[in-house]
């Protein structure tokens, strides 16, 4: 069985580089060996260093993927031996030697690809500080090694390409970086509002029930000639309460959202989330209905449940089996699992923010969530959830 390696990860973007980056430096010796003999005697020692840059820094700024932590080391590393070899040539063309042009496409697309990066990882002033030397590396070498009256001149400008281009390419990788954090910071603080909407409901349905059960037993007092000053200043200070969150909860809450209905048990949750449909299949722990469950873990149960079945009508609607599996697992804990299959594409599961806001919910009352592919093409959402969230 052929194993193809995957584009999309970090093994389809390294191996193309080093092919690149290997042809550049076959390509460079090729034209070094043709460019005829060096005169004079540094000449010889600097046509003999010139062909070991190339291989080096294409080293170098392969490595930056494996160590993404320094690659302002690679960078002036890289462009320290760029300077260096143009200083070498400079000084044999002073010495009234005679070096062959040779082009240095290896050495330009090195430093272009660490440029990139440090614009891409670095602060704004490293970032700036790496692309100047850079950027002097490879567009100044050339007239600096081989001067202006000739066409070896020439390599100066599609080196400034490359150089730009890099730049480019780095603060845009930058841009969609900040874009993504900014996001995601987004996704988490509406999880966490939506959370807060949905406590404040419980909270107000349970203070109204305090509400109710402190008039009637007021009224009961009345009847009886008990005493109602007690029952008069709980059922005041009830009213206040409920006034006051009812206020905040329609400050939280937008015009297009709908009044939480706070859920009865986690059955009836779970049966309110789970669609009558032949492709799902159910499973509910023997004991579920028994077990006493935190009001912010019922309704997180819920969001996960209902976020998971609507990822797999989006994402698989080929789907021909969700299994979905709800129990309690000792020491007090919840396990939700939902399962289908016809994921042939789990890729594509990444283009939205669904699971991060269903990991911030399950993550704001104490629990884990993971989800995946498994075997058999299939889609994999389990969750871990506290019965009583500390």
């Amino acid at each position: 069985m052929i194993s193809r390696i995957p584009w999309t990860g970090r093994r389809g973007p390294l191996v193309a580089e080093a092919v690149v980056l290997g042809a550049l430096v076959v390509l460079d010796s090729v034209f070094a060996a043709r460019a005829g003999p060096a005169q004079g005697g540094l000449a010889i020692f600097a046509i003999e260093f010139a062909p070991c840059v190339g291989p080096v820094v294409a080293l170098l700024a392969v490595l930056r993927r494996r160590f993404p932590g320094h690659v302002a080391v690679l960078a002036t590393g890289v462009a320290g031996l760029s300077l260096l070899g143009t200083a070498i040539t400079a000084g044999v063309a002073a010495a009234g030697s005679r070096l062959p042009p040779q082009p240095g496409a290896a050495e330009t697309l090195a430093v272009g690809l660490l440029v990139g990066a440090c614009c891409h990882r670095l602060s704004p002033r490293s970032a700036a500080a790496q692309a100047v030397l850079g950027g002097a590396a490879v567009t100044l070498g050339p007239i600096l090694r081989y001067g202006t009256d000739g066409p070896a001149a020439l390599y100066s400008a599609g080196a400034a390409v490359v150089w730009g281009g890099a730049l480019a390419g780095g603060l845009v990788l930058r841009d969609a970086d900040v874009r993504h954090r900014v996001a995601v910071l987004e996704v988490r603080a509406t999880e966490r509002l939506r959370l807060a909407r949905e406590l404040h409901d419980l909270v107000a349905h349970q203070i109204t029930g305090i509400v109710v059960r402190v008039q009637a037993a007021h009224r009961v007092a009345e009847r009886t000639g008990g005493d109602t000053a007690t029952f008069a200043e709980l059922e005041a200070a009830g009213a206040t309460a409920l006034s006051s969150m009812r206020r905040l909860v329609g400050a939280l809450r937008t015009g297009d959202e709908d009044l939480f209905v706070p859920p009865a048990d986690l059955p009836g949750v779970v049966d309110s989330a789970v669609p009558d449909d032949d492709r799902v299949h159910l499973e509910l722990g023997a004991d579920l209905a028994a077990v006493a469950v935190a009001p912010e873990v019922v309704t997180t149960a819920h969001r996960l449940l209902t976020e998971s079945l609507t990822n797999v009508r989006r994402h698989s609607p080929d789907a021909r089996e969700v299994r979905v599996l709800v129990r309690q697992e000792p020491p007090g804990e919840l396990r939700i699992e939902v399962v289908n299959d016809g994921a042939d594409r789990p890729a594509r599961r990444s283009g939205g923010y669904g699971l991060l806001g269903m990991a911030e919910r399950v993550a704001a009352v104490g629990g884990t969530v993971q989800a995946g592919p498994a075997d058999g093409q299939r889609w994999r959402v389990v969750a871990q959830l506290p019965l009583e969230p500390g």
